[in-house]
């Protein structure tokens, strides 16, 4: 799960963590109003979306006026902005963060991630901060200083010294920044996040170490124990089938193809999509039911793939262990009745109780396309959707 940069630095804030005073806006007004409470000679007016790269795409403003901050508010309220994260859709800009402006003097990236390779978190710094950390990478991976955390001890002051070092910090400014970083980690592990990434991170002309941009993302698996980060969610922000399957426990992610997939399991729904792809169709969702799916759990999930225009045909892959076969066949049959199928829809199932599954199938009436393997499913419903 995301949040916005704000959020980010509201959590960063109780921990300890410097970053500059600031508050959100959901209007010119109170954007106008937050700039007359910070006060300052400079304030920046940034756009709110789930994405980077708003900078380059000019979703940050610096105002050196109220009159120029009620100007930029305008402008951005409302704005569809594109960046490389958002794709050519673009998001709409709905909330701002009005912040005071500070003295820069340098900017680095510090960031923790999950690194699969070691099953650790690791941090990561580097002193070209301000671009993307994948650019560094390509270009300058020299650049980039890690620092592998032992997770019985958690990270400790001598690896975050050690980074602050390699990234060329002040050298007065070191014991700061190993603080900050300190924090940071904290801040990492007790909230389950996946990412934490400050880009840039900031020294400012006052002696300051302080996150400029906040960057937090959360394990949606450990949300149930994490009550006040799940009050940060921002629906606007999310696909509406994808929150409508989230209701029902559905794993469900919206894709650019025409042929939906109904499958269970995320390594058979990844498999599916791949020979999809293969036969030369394009798949046109993710969708997880789960190894326990019910017929009203299927039903659900026919109207999510439907409720997208684009999808011309259904797959339906189930390979039943823990999940009964003809209990499938139930709810398939159940949800084509309820929704009125008139698109190709193609089945294939296998394990437990598959014969009485195609059984059930067969003796429904209706028009479903039976497949004896994933192959042959994949090439019916690819040549079907043509």
């Amino acid at each position: 799960m995301n949040i916005h940069e704000y959020q980010g630095k509201e959590i960063l804030r109780k921990y300890g963590v410097t970053v500059p005073n600031g508050k959100v806006a959901f209007s010119v007004e109170e954007a106008v109003e937050a700039a007359k409470e910070l006060g300052t000679d400079v304030v920046v007016v940034k756009a709110q979306i789930h994405a980077g790269g708003r900078g380059k795409a000019g979703g940050v403003k610096v105002a050196k006026s109220l009159e120029e901050v009620r100007e930029y508010a305008s402008e951005l309220l409302g704005k569809t902005l594109v960046t490389h994260q958002t794709g050519p859709e673009g998001k709409e800009v709905k909330r701002l963060l009005i912040e005071e402006g500070c003295d820069i003097k340098k900017e680095y990236y510090v960031g923790f991630v999950v690194d699969r390779a070691t099953s650790r978190v690791v941090l990561m710094a580097s002193e070209e901060g301000g671009t993307e950390i994948e650019e560094v990478a390509a270009k300058t991976p020299e650049k980039i200083f890690k620092e592998y955390i032992d997770p019985a001890v958690g990270l400790q002051p001598f690896q975050a010294r050690r980074i602050a070092f390699n990234i060329n910090i002040p050298k007065e400014l070191v014991g700061q920044a190993v603080k900050f970083m300190l924090g940071l980690y904290q801040v990492f592990v007790e909230k389950d996040c996946s990412i934490a990434e400050i880009n840039p991170l900031v020294v400012t002309g006052d002696g300051k170490v302080m996150a400029l941009d906040a960057k937090l993302n959360f394990d949606s698996n450990a949300l149930y124990r994490q009550k006040d980060v799940l009050e940060y969610r921002d629906l606007d922000e999310e696909n509406p089938k994808e929150i409508e399957a989230s209701k029902y426990d559905l794993s469900y992610i919206a894709l650019d193809g025409n042929i939906g997939c109904m499958v269970n399991g995320a390594g058979l729904a990844m498999a599916t999509m791949d020979i999809i792809k293969y036969y030369g169709g394009e798949p046109a969702n993710f969708l997880d039911v789960g190894g326990g799916a019910t017929a009203e759990k299927v039903t659900e999930a026919f109207k999510i793939i439907l409720s997208d225009e684009n999808v011309k045909g259904i797959f339906v892959n189930i390979f039943g262990g823990i999940m009964k076969c003809d209990v499938i066949a139930q709810g398939v049959v159940e949800a084509t009745k309820q929704v009125g199928l008139t698109i190709p829809l193609v089945v294939r199932l296998e394990g437990t109780n598959v014969e009485l599954g195609k059984k059930i199938l067969e003796e429904s009436g209706l028009n479903i396309t039976s497949a004896e393997s994933m192959a042959d499913g994949a090439q019916k419903i690819v040549s079907l959707v043509k």
